[in-house]
């Protein structure tokens, strides 16, 4: 199977269509007031209009109201939503329910007990994307793109019932590597195609998608 991949936290015209020649299955878009990477509908609205048909465009949020998810909808044409906080299985099921979206819930792995949470929302969630967890101890740290890892092994041989996404400080030197531990059909990547938090490298979008498709 081929390995699709997400280029997340994109804001960029010239970003997003380096990622789309590339080759990027999914193209993510981050709602988190708090992020360097962080988009508002309207600007995405313009991000978007390119992308071809096929992509997947993918919103990113954080413990979202359901205003939030009312007002950005209403402008950013979102095919994918992604649940990166603290949201419950019911929760999962309610977003599904009230916006008629697929949902892919974002699970923080750090030990066998994340492994253990994740299962309650295997049969809710379309998707789950599995990200590092940030140490406690770690300053201004982000839900997600912080650039850590997590031990790929956790997830190896794990029977999951949806499609699942591996995250968590991916880059082109480490992603075939994780790809070969975790046996993962989907990768996501921010901060490892990133000069700095929020700037994306086109040559770096470029060199990440290639080293996954010449695997």
């Amino acid at each position: 199977m081929t390995v699709k991949i997400k280029i997340c936290g994109l804001n960029t015209p010239e970003a997003i269509k380096a990622a789309v020649q590339a080759g990027a299955s999914h193209i993510g878009f981050v709602f988190f007031e708090k992020s360097p990477r962080n988009v508002t509908a309207e600007q995405v609205a313009d991000l978007a209009a390119p992308i071809p048909e096929g992509i997947i465009k993918t919103g990113v949020f954080v413990n979202p109201g359901d205003d939030q998810l009312t007002q950005i909808l209403a402008l950013a044409p979102l095919d994918l939503i992604q649940l990166h906080g603290a949201e419950t299985p019911a929760r999962v099921q309610e977003v599904k329910d009230r916006f008629g979206l697929p949902v892919m819930k974002a699970i923080a792995i750090a030990g066998p007990d994340d492994i253990t949470r994740a299962k309650s929302y295997d049969t809710v969630a379309d998707m789950l994307l599995f990200d590092a967890k940030a140490p406690v101890d770690l300053e201004n740290a982000l839900p997600g793109g912080n650039g850590l890892s997590f031990d790929w092994q956790l997830i190896r041989d794990t029977d999951w019932q949806v499609p699942w996404m591996l995250s968590g400080g991916l880059d082109q030197d480490n992603v075939a590597e994780a790809l070969t531990i975790s046996g993962a059909d989907y990768v996501d990547v921010s901060s490892g195609v990133e000069t700095s938090p929020g700037r994306k490298s086109l040559d770096k979008i470029n060199a990440f998608i290639s080293k996954v498709t010449s695997l």
